[in-house]
């Protein structure tokens, strides 16, 4: 998809602009330092609409990616939040993948970074699955990356755009030799997460996954974690080893984008039966119905477009 061509209208800077006009100058600092912060957002059809998911969660999120590097964003998160409604409505979109960002401008070059614009923009585009559709069911074939992720500070652990190089070139690698994805080490040699995803086990009915020192805070981890528990599925957060997760009977990747994946092996070696297991397929379940409106439960997580 080349998301240049697309027709539509783009949130940029507090007013709506015509998507083939949405473009910035060559010197933007933030092309070429990676100093900028991001989301990546879902909204999903339901029987009342389009509802975008946890969409305030995200949002604040943003904004303190934005605080820990000391970048002021220019608007308030209700106006950020009105953007990513508006433009769903603008695009006549019943389905999307958001995407906000704030980023510096061309006003000057330089690690200082200093009296420099922020720029603020939310565009949503049609992106039905990250994953191919039968990965739900089936489940991908993951490597180890020789890539590790960045030591735990406050700037690695927020949703910065030059923090993701290390995610490129971990999962190129991984594809080049013919796996789904890739699966990173952190810097003590424990597992962090995808690519672009938070990663979780299943071992004797009881759901585990890495700690915060290793992976971002993941929203769609979030999710996970406060399902299991409205579903009486017991977890704990601790350091996996890659032993662990051979001997684990199930696996599975979140995120927004790639929403909940199994994983079926790492490395070749089968995890567990190698196909999807009930627990990954009661929590994906789950998921979908949540994110769709079909549950009740946790109405705060849906912002319904009027």
């Amino acid at each position: 998809m080349d998301l240049s061509k697309i027709s539509g209208e783009i949130w940029f800077d507090g007013e709506m602009i015509d998507w083939q006009e949405a473009n910035t100058h060559l010197l933007t600092h933030t092309l070429h330092y990676g100093l900028g912060v991001f989301e990546g957002v879902r909204a999903y059809g339901t029987e009342k609409g389009p509802s975008i998911f946890r969409l305030h969660d995200h949002t604040e999120r943003l904004f303190k990616s934005a605080s820990t590097v000391n970048m002021e964003i220019p608007y308030s998160k209700e106006t950020i939040n009105n953007a990513h409604q508006n433009i769903i409505k603008a695009n006549r979109l019943k389905e999307a993948y958001i995407r906000p960002m704030c980023f510096y401008g061309s006003e000057g070059m330089g690690l200082r970074a200093d009296n420099l614009k922020v720029h603020t923009m939310v565009a949503a585009w049609e992106w039905p699955s990250y994953m191919e559709p039968e990965a739900r069911e089936k489940g991908i074939k993951v490597k180890l990356s020789s890539y590790k992720r960045q030591v735990r500070n406050p700037v690695s652990n927020s949703k910065v755009n030059g923090n993701y190089v290390h995610s490129i070139v971990a999962l190129n690698e991984a594809l080049e030799e013919g796996f789904d994805e890739a699966l990173m080490l952190d810097a003590e040699g424990y597992i962090a997460e995808g690519s672009g995803e938070n990663f979780f086990i299943v071992k004797d009915n009881k759901l585990f996954s890495p700690d915060l020192d290793s992976c971002l805070d993941g929203i769609t981890r979030r999710t996970i974690l406060e399902l299991a528990e409205e579903l009486d599925i017991e977890y704990e957060i601790k350091k996996i080893t890659v032993e662990d997760v051979l001997q684990a009977d199930e696996s599975f990747f979140s995120g927004t984008a790639a929403e909940v994946v199994p994983i079926n092996s790492l490395d070749g070696s089968p995890i567990g039966t190698g196909s999807r297991g009930t627990i990954t397929e009661r929590l994906q379940s789950t998921y979908f119905d949540q994110v769709r409106g079909v549950r009740d439960s946790n109405p705060s997580w849906h912002t319904y477009i009027k």
